[in-house]
């Protein structure tokens, strides 16, 4: 088996309006498909991700909680690669988003940090070097 790269990473959000302005609008990411399927009352967002791979934004009625804290067997966050980590922490900050302070990756001695989607789903931005 040869995997070639990753397609999609799907999140379903509990408010789909301020999910999307979020990655539409804060990230950035374009929009390539948008439909509302009535019979399951569920919105998809198809985003764009730089590398050619995609978000897959769905809302659906009532989902449960994302169990976070502490931290629950599954996919533990997203990661985007950035070149320049100060000038993104300070467009999210002029967002109203709060950021955890950078850090430095002990073994590959590039900067990091970590924020939230509006479902507190973390979201890390990693600093290609």
């Amino acid at each position: 088996m040869q995997l070639s790269s990753i397609h999609h990473v799907a999140i379903i959000c509990s408010d789909y309006a301020r999910s999307r302005h979020f990655y539409t609008q804060v990230l950035g990411l374009r929009v390539l498909a948008e439909v509302y399927r009535q019979a399951r009352r569920s919105h998809k967002l198809d985003l764009a991700l730089p590398d050619g791979g995609q978000l897959e934004l769905f809302s659906f009625p009532d989902p449960p909680p994302r169990p976070s804290y502490p931290e629950a067997c599954g996919l533990r966050h997203l990661a985007f690669a950035v070149d320049d980590i100060d000038a993104c922490v300070s467009e999210l900050q002029g967002h109203g988003i709060a950021v955890e302070a950078v850090r430095v990756d002990e073994y590959t001695g590039r900067r990091y940090t970590f924020f939230a989607d509006p479902d507190d789903l973390p979201i890390e931005f990693y600093e290609r070097g």
